[in-house]
């Protein structure tokens, strides 16, 4: 199984990339992760997107592009690329890596959800500041109001989650990643799906739709 997901923030695409990932055994690849991984463990790669980032500069997409080749390289299974490409440009990147290793795209999964759900899911996200594991109040609430339900502490809401930065996320969306949609409709790979369906349903749906093509 081999997937992008494509969709706006808060439309799902985390949530559903862990569970294909517990099912399948495809790796959730996140480019947030991958950069901090690099950064942690001071990697080449890793010392040179700090040095961008210290600078207040975007980090250049050839080098994400190397992360991701190195990550790529450590699986043994399928992979679901969760939040990356953004952009065109990215895209066309990521289609000639693939090709340069003789790696084939199963499917471009589109999250499709309305602005108005998306800014109220977002909004009430909350998130554990230790381990990074995120809960929605609306969508996904902690047992507990407050406290996650795995260690017990207190859940936070990060300034990515307050409104005036959730309409500007939004609308980057709205700029650079959309027109991602009409390049992988034209190549032929976009499966769309109703992300704003419960968790499980969101679920079905992709079995059904994207389970068929990854098992060609």
């Amino acid at each position: 199984m081999r997937l992008i997901f494509l969709g706006p923030p808060g439309a799902g695409k985390g949530t559903q990339a862990q569970i294909l990932e517990q099912r399948f055994g495809a790796k959730q690849v996140s480019t947030g992760d991958i950069l901090r991984e690099n950064r942690k463990q001071g990697t080449e790669l890793g010392q040179l997107a700090e040095s961008y980032m210290n600078s207040g500069a975007l980090v250049p997409d050839e080098v994400i592009i190397k992360m991701i080749e190195a990550e790529l390289a450590k699986l043994s299974s399928g992979f679901i690329m969760d939040g990356f490409p953004r952009t065109v440009a990215q895209a066309e990147a990521f289609d000639a890596l693939l090709d340069e290793h003789g790696i084939a795209l199963d499917a471009v999964v589109l999250f499709n959800a309305d602005r108005e759900t998306l800014v109220t899911r977002l909004t009430a996200r909350w998130t554990n500041p230790r381990t990074g594991r995120t809960y929605n109040s609306v969508t996904n609430p902690p047992r507990t109001a407050g406290m996650d339900d795995e260690d017990g502490g207190p859940l936070v809401q990060r300034d990515d989650d307050k409104p005036e930065t959730v309409a500007k996320r939004l609308d980057v969306y709205d700029t650079q990643t959309a027109p991602l949609v009409d390049y992988y409709r034209r190549g032929g790979k976009l499966v769309e799906i109703d992300a704003l369906a419960p968790v499980a349903d969101v679920t079905a749906q992709l079995e059904t739709k994207v389970g068929a093509r990854a098992a060609r």
